[in-house]
């Protein structure tokens, strides 16, 4: 079954949930509206507010990822019109110590997105070229090596946490 035709009945489930998955899916909407018919209770999506993407400080190294990633999430006011009903949105503060493998989840840990198997772990990283991902690398090491990065943003390697783009949208019918 694919999001956009859900093989349930109406109502069947109290509650239902999507996980960094609808920019991926063909048809957002279709699919959004398909949670909300098989749900009697709260749809809650995890996503990124394709708004606040590029206000990360990869931008500075990796542009066009960023930019891949802000073009590839849906905005916000169309997930919203998708659930319908009353639709809260909040940002999801990342700990420093996240394990997950996206960029924001290394926003005080700078030297792990120099492992291409971090940056494997997103996506957005596929889309852009062996140059760009090169020039990332070079200028990123460069930055650190010279103590730029750490005086334009080091003062994130002690935040607890970050509140970038990753927002949870929860829909009540």
């Amino acid at each position: 079954a694919v999001a956009e035709d859900l093989p349930f009945s109406d109502g069947l489930f109290d509650a239902s949930m999507t996980l960094f998955s609808v920019h991926q899916w063909s048809d957002v909407t279709a699919g959004l509206r398909e949670m909300r018919r098989v749900t009697r209770g709260p749809v809650a999506v995890l996503t990124c507010d394709p708004a606040r993407v590029r206000d990360f400080w990869l931008y500075e190294y990796a542009p066009d990822v960023l930019e891949t990633e802000a073009r590839r999430h849906p905005p916000l006011d169309l997930l919203t019109a998708a659930l319908g009903g009353t639709v809260t949105v909040r940002p999801v503060p990342v700990p420093l110590d996240c394990t997950d493998g996206f960029n924001e989840a290394y926003y005080g840990r700078p030297e792990m997105l120099l492992d291409p198997a971090a940056r494997q772990a997103c996506s957005a990283w596929s889309f852009i070229d062996d140059a760009a991902r090169q020039d990332f690398d070079t200028s990123l090491r460069r930055a650190l090596g010279s103590g730029a990065w750490d005086e334009a943003f080091g003062h994130l390697r002690h935040r607890p946490s970050y509140e970038g783009s990753l927002v949870l949208l929860r829909a009540l019918p």
